[in-house]
């Protein structure tokens, strides 16, 4: 195992969090990590790292990376009661966030770290949880040069698929929203071509066989075909977060005369989806579950109804 005498702190243990900071874990890595809910870090205990109270209790770290919902999220775990900048003087870590958030609101958070002699660093993630474990994460980053490349080689244990620095500010940023652009989109053409093909009598599975195996086929149409197959709705991303990064994206195009008509018409369809939910028994629990869930509407829509095809379906992600 690998050790360096960097000392790491981490925020978030959600989905993403907790698995990220595990492979810095293995890696050798010392960790100290706060959660908002404490029980959910624990895993992380029983792996070397170790859980603090408050996020402040990271501010002697050398760098402390963040995962969380949204842009307000991070600003109250740097900047509110017992945030890691909420002290006096100089901070001492160079802060690396993973999450993505609007671009204004990372400059805002820049702009203020930097105020105090901070440096930060922006490095949104490619992947799920599954992604993460099969060692297939991937990163953009941007920021200060000197700090970005300093943290380059924490950024590629967490994101062994790959690592890309583009540039200075907030350009990962945009970056990471386009990504999520594209990730709705495909995600609802995937739904349409396989509903498709299903209502006309080809089995969802040997659809999507064909289409992995085909040069359309890629890494996130191979992991997301057992859940289209056999109706596993588990939470690996939720609607309301890719409805957030759609309106960022096209925010981001209205604000650079973009046309973006592809977008605008997948938000609209995800809309749907969230009126779906609201017939169902425990609409909150329904649209909490996985994004893929959005094929259930878009059959309806079709006049079908979806069920399992319980198949053993690969990920493309097995070692």
């Amino acid at each position: 195992m690998m050790s360096t005498n960097q000392k790491i702190g981490w925020i978030g243990a959600g989905r993403m969090g907790l698995p990220m900071a595990e492979r810095l874990l293995k890696a050798g890595h010392d960790v100290s990590i706060w959660n908002r809910t404490r029980a959910k870090a624990e895993a992380l205990a029983a792996k070397g790292g170790k859980i603090v109270d408050k996020p402040s209790d990271l501010a002697d770290r050398d760098v402390v990376f963040s995962i969380v919902s949204t842009g307000t999220d991070l600003e109250q775990v740097y900047f509110g009661d017992n945030g890691v900048a909420s002290g006096n003087g100089k901070l001492k870590p160079i802060f690396v966030d993973c999450s993505t958030i609007a671009v204004e609101e990372s400059a805002a958070i820049a702009k203020r770290l930097q105020e105090r002699g901070g440096q930060y660093v922006s490095a949104p993630v490619s992947g799920n949880a599954k992604v993460i474990k099969a060692g297939r994460l991937s990163s953009v980053v941007s920021g200060p040069e000197a700090a970005a490349k300093s943290i380059m080689p924490l950024m590629e244990v967490v994101a062994p698929q790959g690592v890309s620095y583009v540039g200075e500010g907030e350009l990962a940023r945009v970056c990471k929203i386009a990504h999520n652009v594209m990730l709705g989109v495909v995600i609802e053409n995937l739904i349409e071509i396989t509903l498709l093909t299903n209502k006309m009598g080809v089995p969802r599975h040997a659809f999507l066989a064909f289409l992995n195996n085909s040069v359309m086929g890629s890494m996130f149409t191979r992991y997301k075909s057992p859940a289209l197959v056999n109706l596993d709705w588990t939470t690996t991303f939720t609607p309301e977060l890719l409805r957030k990064d759609l309106d960022l994206g096209l925010e981001l195009g209205r604000e650079m005369d973009v046309p973006m008509p592809v977008t605008a018409a997948t938000r609209e369809v995800l809309q749907g989806h969230f009126g779906h939910a609201m017939l169902q028994p425990n609409p909150e629990e329904y649209i909490q579950k996985d994004f893929a869930a959005l094929a259930e509407t878009m059959a309806l829509a079709a006049g079908m109804k979806l069920t399992s095809e319980n198949k053993n379906v690969p990920t493309g992600l097995e070692s």
